[in-house]
Protein backbone atom coordinates (compact mmCIF):
# COMPACT_ATOMS: atom_id res chain seq x y z
CA UNK A 1 0.00 0.00 0.00
CA UNK A 2 2.90 2.38 0.62
CA UNK A 3 5.40 1.15 -1.94
CA UNK A 4 3.19 1.71 -4.99
CA UNK A 5 2.64 5.42 -4.33
CA UNK A 6 4.19 7.88 -6.77
CA UNK A 7 4.50 11.68 -6.68
CA UNK A 8 1.28 13.43 -7.72
CA UNK A 9 2.69 14.56 -11.06
CA UNK A 10 4.33 11.25 -12.00
CA UNK A 11 3.08 8.06 -13.61
CA UNK A 12 3.83 4.39 -13.01
CA UNK A 13 3.30 1.15 -14.88
CA UNK A 14 1.93 -2.00 -13.32
CA UNK A 15 3.25 -5.54 -13.53
CA UNK A 16 2.19 -9.10 -12.83
CA UNK A 17 1.84 -9.62 -9.10
CA UNK A 18 -0.22 -8.53 -6.12
CA UNK A 19 1.02 -4.96 -6.70
CA UNK A 20 -1.08 -4.91 -9.89
CA UNK A 21 -3.92 -3.76 -7.64
CA UNK A 22 -2.29 -0.32 -7.70
CA UNK A 23 -3.83 0.02 -11.17
CA UNK A 24 -7.24 0.69 -9.59
CA UNK A 25 -6.11 2.44 -6.39
CA UNK A 26 -5.82 6.00 -7.76
CA UNK A 27 -2.01 5.68 -7.89
CA UNK A 28 -1.49 7.05 -11.43
CA UNK A 29 -0.59 3.48 -12.36
CA UNK A 30 -1.62 1.85 -15.63
CA UNK A 31 -0.44 -0.45 -18.42
CA UNK A 32 1.15 -3.83 -17.95
CA UNK A 33 2.84 -6.54 -19.92
CA UNK A 34 3.71 -10.18 -19.43
CA UNK A 35 5.69 -11.27 -16.38
CA UNK A 36 9.36 -10.45 -16.75
CA UNK A 37 8.94 -7.72 -19.38
CA UNK A 38 8.05 -4.97 -16.93
CA UNK A 39 9.34 -1.68 -18.32
CA UNK A 40 10.11 -3.07 -21.77
CA UNK A 41 6.96 -1.43 -23.16
CA UNK A 42 8.40 1.94 -22.10
CA UNK A 43 11.36 1.34 -24.41
CA UNK A 44 8.99 1.35 -27.36
CA UNK A 45 6.63 4.11 -26.31
CA UNK A 46 8.96 6.63 -24.63
CA UNK A 47 10.02 8.39 -27.88
CA UNK A 48 6.37 9.07 -28.75
CA UNK A 49 4.98 10.54 -25.51
CA UNK A 50 5.50 13.83 -23.73
CA UNK A 51 6.53 12.24 -20.43
CA UNK A 52 10.30 12.05 -19.95
CA UNK A 53 10.23 9.47 -17.16
CA UNK A 54 8.12 6.69 -15.70
CA UNK A 55 8.14 4.42 -12.65
CA UNK A 56 7.82 0.66 -13.04
CA UNK A 57 6.69 -1.66 -10.23
CA UNK A 58 8.13 -5.16 -10.19
CA UNK A 59 8.05 -7.85 -7.51
CA UNK A 60 11.23 -9.39 -6.17
CA UNK A 61 10.23 -12.86 -7.40
CA UNK A 62 9.58 -11.65 -10.94
CA UNK A 63 12.78 -9.62 -10.93
CA UNK A 64 14.78 -12.65 -9.84
CA UNK A 65 13.56 -15.13 -12.43
CA UNK A 66 13.12 -12.92 -15.51
CA UNK A 67 12.76 -9.23 -14.73
CA UNK A 68 16.52 -8.75 -14.71
CA UNK A 69 16.37 -9.05 -18.50
CA UNK A 70 13.91 -6.15 -18.71
CA UNK A 71 16.20 -3.97 -16.57
CA UNK A 72 19.14 -4.93 -18.78
CA UNK A 73 17.16 -4.02 -21.91
CA UNK A 74 16.16 -0.65 -20.43
CA UNK A 75 19.81 0.11 -19.63
CA UNK A 76 20.82 -0.80 -23.17
CA UNK A 77 18.04 1.39 -24.62
CA UNK A 78 19.08 4.34 -22.38
CA UNK A 79 15.52 5.18 -21.40
CA UNK A 80 14.59 7.23 -18.35
CA UNK A 81 12.87 4.83 -16.00
CA UNK A 82 12.91 4.06 -12.29
CA UNK A 83 12.21 0.47 -11.33
CA UNK A 84 10.71 -0.09 -7.93
CA UNK A 85 11.67 -3.60 -6.89
CA UNK A 86 9.13 -4.55 -4.22
CA UNK A 87 11.18 -6.78 -1.97
CA UNK A 88 8.43 -8.37 0.14
CA UNK A 89 10.40 -11.46 1.20
CA UNK A 90 7.90 -13.94 -0.28
CA UNK A 91 6.29 -15.10 -3.51
CA UNK A 92 2.92 -13.99 -2.16
CA UNK A 93 0.79 -14.99 -5.16
CA UNK A 94 1.66 -18.68 -4.97
CA UNK A 95 1.78 -19.49 -1.27
CA UNK A 96 4.43 -17.31 0.32
CA UNK A 97 7.46 -19.47 -0.43
CA UNK A 98 10.86 -17.72 -0.48
CA UNK A 99 12.26 -16.38 -3.75
CA UNK A 100 14.53 -18.92 -5.47
CA UNK A 101 18.03 -18.56 -4.10
CA UNK A 102 16.77 -16.04 -1.50
CA UNK A 103 18.86 -13.12 -2.80
CA UNK A 104 19.38 -10.36 -0.23
CA UNK A 105 18.80 -6.69 -0.95
CA UNK A 106 22.56 -6.15 -0.72
CA UNK A 107 23.17 -8.79 -3.40
CA UNK A 108 20.56 -7.19 -5.65
CA UNK A 109 22.26 -3.77 -5.34
CA UNK A 110 25.55 -5.26 -6.54
CA UNK A 111 23.80 -7.04 -9.41
CA UNK A 112 22.12 -3.82 -10.53
CA UNK A 113 25.36 -1.85 -10.21
CA UNK A 114 27.06 -4.41 -12.44
CA UNK A 115 24.28 -4.06 -15.02
CA UNK A 116 24.96 -0.33 -15.34
CA UNK A 117 22.06 1.12 -13.36
CA UNK A 118 22.74 4.82 -12.74
CA UNK A 119 21.55 5.11 -9.15
CA UNK A 120 20.25 2.69 -6.52
CA UNK A 121 18.51 3.26 -3.19
CA UNK A 122 16.85 1.11 -0.56
CA UNK A 123 13.66 2.35 1.11
CA UNK A 124 12.51 0.42 4.15
CA UNK A 125 10.53 0.54 7.38
CA UNK A 126 13.46 -1.18 9.12
CA UNK A 127 16.38 1.17 8.58
CA UNK A 128 18.17 -0.38 11.56
CA UNK A 129 18.86 -3.50 9.46
CA UNK A 130 21.29 -1.51 7.32
CA UNK A 131 23.87 -0.33 9.83
CA UNK A 132 26.77 -1.39 7.60
CA UNK A 133 26.44 0.37 4.24
CA UNK A 134 29.68 -1.26 3.10
CA UNK A 135 27.72 -4.39 2.24
CA UNK A 136 25.78 -2.42 -0.40
CA UNK A 137 26.83 -1.44 -3.91
CA UNK A 138 28.82 1.73 -4.40
CA UNK A 139 26.66 4.84 -3.95
CA UNK A 140 23.60 2.99 -2.66
CA UNK A 141 21.91 4.78 0.25
CA UNK A 142 19.19 3.68 2.67
CA UNK A 143 16.09 5.76 3.42
CA UNK A 144 13.16 5.41 5.79
CA UNK A 145 9.90 4.75 3.97
CA UNK A 146 8.62 8.15 5.10
CA UNK A 147 11.14 9.60 2.64
CA UNK A 148 9.77 7.60 -0.33
CA UNK A 149 8.20 10.63 -2.01
CA UNK A 150 11.43 12.65 -1.73
CA UNK A 151 13.50 9.77 -3.07
CA UNK A 152 11.17 9.31 -6.04
CA UNK A 153 11.24 13.02 -6.87
CA UNK A 154 15.02 12.84 -6.92
CA UNK A 155 15.19 9.67 -9.01
CA UNK A 156 12.77 10.83 -11.70
CA UNK A 157 15.28 13.51 -12.69
CA UNK A 158 18.03 10.97 -13.34
CA UNK A 159 18.90 10.30 -16.98
CA UNK A 160 18.90 6.58 -17.61
CA UNK A 161 17.81 3.65 -15.45
CA UNK A 162 17.55 3.97 -11.69
CA UNK A 163 16.23 1.51 -9.10
CA UNK A 164 14.51 1.87 -5.74
CA UNK A 165 14.41 -1.36 -3.71
CA UNK A 166 11.44 -1.15 -1.37
CA UNK A 167 12.15 -3.56 1.47
CA UNK A 168 9.13 -4.54 3.55
CA UNK A 169 7.85 -8.03 4.31
CA UNK A 170 4.46 -8.90 2.84
CA UNK A 171 1.69 -8.12 5.34
CA UNK A 172 0.01 -11.49 4.81
CA UNK A 173 3.31 -13.27 5.44
CA UNK A 174 3.86 -11.24 8.58
CA UNK A 175 0.55 -12.44 10.01
CA UNK A 176 1.31 -16.04 9.08
CA UNK A 177 4.78 -15.98 10.61
CA UNK A 178 3.62 -14.28 13.78
CA UNK A 179 0.92 -16.90 14.32
CA UNK A 180 3.54 -19.63 13.83
CA UNK A 181 6.02 -17.96 16.14
CA UNK A 182 8.49 -17.38 13.31
CA UNK A 183 8.44 -13.59 13.57
CA UNK A 184 8.29 -11.28 16.54
CA UNK A 185 4.86 -9.83 17.18
CA UNK A 186 5.19 -6.16 18.22
CA UNK A 187 3.80 -5.65 21.72
CA UNK A 188 1.78 -2.71 20.54
CA UNK A 189 -1.82 -2.25 19.48
CA UNK A 190 -3.53 0.72 17.91
CA UNK A 191 -7.15 1.67 18.61
CA UNK A 192 -9.46 4.47 17.53
CA UNK A 193 -11.44 6.34 20.16
CA UNK A 194 -14.81 6.61 18.44
CA UNK A 195 -15.82 9.47 20.76
CA UNK A 196 -13.05 11.57 19.24
CA UNK A 197 -13.17 10.20 15.67
CA UNK A 198 -15.20 12.35 13.28
CA UNK A 199 -15.39 9.74 10.53
CA UNK A 200 -13.38 11.75 8.00
CA UNK A 201 -11.62 8.62 6.72
CA UNK A 202 -8.15 10.16 6.42
CA UNK A 203 -6.70 7.11 8.21
CA UNK A 204 -8.12 4.93 5.41
CA UNK A 205 -6.70 7.24 2.76
CA UNK A 206 -3.22 7.15 4.29
CA UNK A 207 -3.11 3.40 4.88
CA UNK A 208 -5.57 1.94 2.35
CA UNK A 209 -5.88 -0.84 4.91
CA UNK A 210 -8.82 -3.24 5.11
CA UNK A 211 -8.43 -3.38 8.91
CA UNK A 212 -9.70 0.20 9.21
CA UNK A 213 -13.42 -0.49 9.19
CA UNK A 214 -16.60 1.63 9.42
CA UNK A 215 -18.15 1.68 12.87
CA UNK A 216 -21.80 2.69 13.30
CA UNK A 217 -22.55 4.87 16.30
CA UNK A 218 -25.47 7.03 17.39
CA UNK A 219 -23.44 10.01 16.18
CA UNK A 220 -22.85 8.61 12.71
CA UNK A 221 -20.33 6.30 11.06
CA UNK A 222 -16.89 6.43 12.66
CA UNK A 223 -13.83 4.18 12.23
CA UNK A 224 -12.43 1.24 14.16
CA UNK A 225 -9.42 -1.04 13.73
CA UNK A 226 -10.10 -4.76 13.34
CA UNK A 227 -7.48 -6.22 15.67
CA UNK A 228 -7.79 -9.72 14.19
CA UNK A 229 -6.59 -8.61 10.75
CA UNK A 230 -4.32 -5.70 11.73
CA UNK A 231 -0.79 -6.32 10.42
CA UNK A 232 0.66 -3.67 12.77
CA UNK A 233 1.99 -1.52 9.98
CA UNK A 234 0.60 1.53 11.82
CA UNK A 235 0.44 3.61 8.63
CA UNK A 236 -3.19 4.51 9.50
CA UNK A 237 -1.72 6.61 12.29
CA UNK A 238 -0.35 8.93 9.61
CA UNK A 239 -3.89 10.23 9.18
CA UNK A 240 -4.51 13.76 10.41
CA UNK A 241 -6.48 12.71 13.47
CA UNK A 242 -6.20 12.90 17.28
CA UNK A 243 -8.38 9.84 17.95
CA UNK A 244 -5.68 7.16 17.94
CA UNK A 245 -4.79 5.34 21.14
CA UNK A 246 -1.61 3.26 21.43
CA UNK A 247 -1.46 0.46 23.98
CA UNK A 248 1.88 -1.24 24.57
CA UNK A 249 2.81 -4.53 26.27
CA UNK A 250 -0.81 -5.55 26.73
CA UNK A 251 -2.48 -8.88 25.98
CA UNK A 252 -5.69 -8.89 23.97
CA UNK A 253 -8.74 -10.35 25.73
CA UNK A 254 -10.40 -12.52 23.09
CA UNK A 255 -13.22 -13.71 25.38
CA UNK A 256 -16.68 -12.42 24.50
Amino acid sequence: NTSTRVPTDSKAMAGIGCHFMAAWMNRNTALFTHMGAEGANWIGMSPFVKDNHIFQNIGDGTFNHSGTLAVRAAVAAKVNITYKILYNDAVAMTGGQPVDGTPSTAQITHQLYGEGVKKIAIVTDEVEKYKDLKTLANGCLVHDRKELDLVQRDFRNIKGVSVIIYDQTCATEKRRRRKRGLMEDPKKNLFINHLVCEGCGDCSVESNCISVEPFKTEYGIKRKINQSTCNKDFSCQEGFCPSFITIEKAKMNTKK
